[in-house]
């Protein structure tokens, strides 16, 4: 069992995400199991290296005290997920968090279209990331702004695509791992699928199952975090 020196000094801790939790929500849970579990103060430092969307699951890394101190190089790492793209409809956030707001037919793409379409994202090029994120624009996050039906645009970013696996095909929906670059928006991805194909997409599932050489196999529910 570890002590409060332990987490004071540092912890890297592996979160497993739960759907419908903001990376916040996981930080503040920990934060506060171990306050009240070590009598820790209200300034201990605990922080998580890269956000999950409420609606993905997934390994998040929370780092603890002096180990804050990595979290800069923890998020510099490449990314692993899985999920899912259904084609044919497109959402305003990209996602299943708003309802779908156009359509499309989808009889004329085929099988080897998705597969060609997905060789097409390899290597590094630009992406616009999605409106509804947290980036921050004067002050303020994006998805702030959106809701507030405030104009937003965001600036491109290079971004590194380095393996796109087409796992399962059951139109309109398709399964997917892909390995990415820090800064990648898979929402995003799902966008430009959609476009690329003269059609629309949007994400309906998915999980980051890698960061660097940590595994989602080696972590724990924040609900069922043993200190």
């Amino acid at each position: 069992m570890k002590t409060a020196e332990n987490y004071l000094e540092g912890q890297v801790l592996l979160i497993d995400k739960p759907y419908t939790w903001t990376s916040f929500q996981a930080v503040s849970k920990l934060k506060y199991i171990l306050r009240k579990q070590f009598n820790l103060p209200k300034n201990f430092k605990i922080g998580h290296a890269g956000t999950l969307d409420p609606l993905a699951t997934g390994l998040l890394i929370i780092c603890t005290g002096k180990a804050t101190k990595s979290i800069e190089s923890f998020m510099g790492l490449e990314k692993e997920y899985t999920g899912e793209i259904c084609l044919g409809a497109t959402t305003p956030c990209f996602d299943l968090e708003k309802p779908i707001d156009k359509t499309f037919d989808i009889s004329n793409i085929t099988e080897d279209d998705i597969l060609k379409t997905a060789k097409s994202f390899l290597g590094e090029s630009d992406q616009v990331p999605p409106i509804f994120s947290a980036i921050q624009i004067d002050g303020k996050r994006a998805y702030e702004l959106a809701r507030s039906g405030e104009s937003v645009e965001l600036k491109s970013r290079k971004i590194i695509i380095s393996e796109f696996e087409i796992v399962k095909i059951e139109m309109p929906k398709f399964q997917f791992r892909i390995k990415c670059s820090k800064g990648t928006y898979i929402r995003s991805i799902a966008r430009d699928f959609g476009v690329i194909l003269n059609n629309g997409a949007h994400l309906t599932a998915l999980r980051r199952t890698k960061i660097g050489e940590f595994m989602v196999e080696n972590a724990t529910s924040p609900e069922n975090f043993i200190y």
